[in-house]
């Protein structure tokens, strides 16, 4: 489909041209639902580093940058610590790098599967926690809507 423009639509999702530009800080934090303070708190703390910088200072992201940003975001309901994130990004970063050592690449993959089985318990325990809280909503609709007898 394209617009008047007789640009093709993508359905929102960008297209190869626009993977390619890079995007500043606000773009990115429109696109991840973040916000600007969060996206320089991990820059800050090592957790994430923008691909670039503009002549005039200003942070550039790529497409991958905003890859990595959205598996931190994921993280951080499940209570994983800053630590426990940077660690994430690192193995990630080893089982992209090609150049990596067979026993990097092995550790890696170790590593992110113990995290990958602490996420589905952290998950579970929300679950729960979501049921009792649905189960309190309900609770004190249920009294809130009782008539005095």
């Amino acid at each position: 489909m394209t617009d008047q423009a007789g640009d093709v639509d993508h359905g929102g999702r960008p297209d190869a041209a626009d993977r390619a530009a890079p995007m500043h800080i606000g773009e990115v934090a429109a696109r991840t639902e973040l916000s600007l303070r969060s996206l320089r708190h991990w820059e800050e703390v090592g957790l994430l580093r923008p691909s670039g910088r503009s002549d005039g200072g200003f942070r550039l992201y790529t497409e991958e940058d905003v890859e990595k940003i959205l598996v931190i975001r994921r993280m951080k309901p499940l209570g994983f610590t800053l630590e426990q994130m940077r660690a994430v990004m690192e193995d990630i970063e080893v089982l992209r790098d090609t150049a990596a050592r067979a026993e990097e690449r092995t550790g890696a993959r170790q590593r992110l599967e113990q995290v990958r089985e602490d996420g589905v318990e952290r998950r579970a325990r929300l679950v729960r926690h979501l049921a009792m809280a649905d189960e309190l909503i309900d609770l004190l609709g249920r009294e809130a809507s009782a008539e005095d007898a």
